[in-house]
């Protein structure tokens, strides 16, 4: 059964390369199967799809062919993604595992939390994730607060090495010292050259003959730890800030992970908020609706005064410029929009009831 090349991917046949590159790499980000919830058989008919419509002499002769592409020796016939990750590297099923952050500039920070496995060797310090919470007017201006949270730093003891401290630190012959062991593989694309840690030192060059008792080798321990945080003007629920370094401590002089932190701000019992804009209701008597007045309001910067124009009916909204909340990442402020709300009073006094008999007979 001929496969839909384009529909796959969700292009339309005359798309361009750029376009076709950026549906595959959406595909893949949703579809791998070391994602949670991915799909290893969608993930191979994009792949599929991609290695034929990426390529200007297999998208011809697949466009020309269509159904007896295969024939004309054009198909990715026997090119599953196992082979296609062999011969980068990066199999999953041929017992080596791998940091997803490697796959660089093809699937990018797919993990941004620390997800996917990890690398049976030296590694990349993991990502971390912790929630804030904050109040309204903390998001709303900006605020600096300290998050305490655990992660591994360097052994001290051992200065990250994870070797005793005075213990002799041979080179390792299998890698000459270099951390790397180069292979070649060969394939139908030519000889496939990929280096990878090497397995008796991990990566670093040097065999460990002593384990430093702190942190067993690892050359990491984990630590509680305080750190200042800069919460930026505008920031909303949900909304995460990433400090980059500041995740777990990469082993062995492999770089930190990043810290995701996701904010809670607690909600204001005056004011909705709607982007950078505020809502409120402001309760308004009904003579003042008649008559006009200046009412005072809350607002984040105080009590200020609103004009109420004669004849105002209830519903209606003020715009109050530059009284909402700070624009993120950029200068300025939205607005407070009040809304009034008319309301007949609860109860009258004789005096009150008699005057509005007046105006009752009097036509208003």
């Amino acid at each position: 059964m001929k496969k839909d090349y384009y529909a796959i991917l969700g292009v339309s046949t005359n798309a361009t390369s750029d376009e076709i590159k950026k549906a595959f790499r959406k595909l893949a980000h949703q579809h791998h199967p070391d994602k949670e919830g991915g799909d290893a058989t969608k993930f191979k008919e994009a792949n599929e799809a991609y290695q034929v419509l990426s390529d200007d002499g297999k998208r011809k002769k697949y466009d020309q062919f269509g159904a007896d592409f295969d024939k004309y020796g054009g198909g990715s016939h026997g090119h599953s993604w196992e082979d296609y990750a062999q011969q980068s590297g990066f199999g999953f099923n041929n017992g080596v595992e791998f940091d997803m952050s490697d796959l660089g500039e093809m699937f990018g920070d797919m993990f941004g939390f620390g997800g996917g496995r990890r690398s049976s060797q030296q590694s990349r310090g993991a990502n971390l994730q912790l929630e804030l919470a904050i109040d309204f007017r903390e998001a709303a201006f900006g605020e600096k607060k300290d998050v305490r949270f655990s992660r591994q730093v360097s052994c001290v003891q051992c200065a990250g090495t994870g070797a005793e401290k005075g213990s002799p630190r041979p080179t390792c012959k299998p890698c000459n010292g270099s951390g790397q062991v180069v292979t070649i593989k060969r394939s139908i694309f030519g000889a496939m050259q990929t280096a990878s840690p090497c397995a008796p030192c991990k990566g670093t060059g040097t065999i460990i003959e002593k384990s430093c008792k702190e942190c067993h080798g690892e050359g990491r321990t984990r630590k509680d730890v305080m750190l200042s945080v800069s919460i930026p003007a505008g920031i909303d629920d949900g909304e995460t800030i990433r400090l980059r370094g500041e995740g777990d401590t990469g082993q062995h002089g492999m770089p930190s992970g990043d810290l995701f932190i996701r904010m809670r701000v607690k909600p204001d019992k005056r004011f909705v908020r709607q982007g950078a804009d505020l809502y409120c209701t402001v309760p308004l008597k009904i003579t003042d609706s008649i008559l006009g007045a200046t009412i005072p309001i809350d607002t984040l910067d105080g009590e200020v005064d609103m004009k109420v124009p004669a004849g105002t009916k209830s519903g209606t909204q003020f715009r109050l410029a530059n009284l909402g909340v700070h624009y993120l990442n950029k200068n300025g402020r939205g607005s407070l929009i009040a809304q009034v709300d008319v309301a007949p009073p609860k109860s009258l006094y004789k005096k009150q009831k008699e005057l509005l008999e007046q105006l009752k007979k009097e036509g208003l």
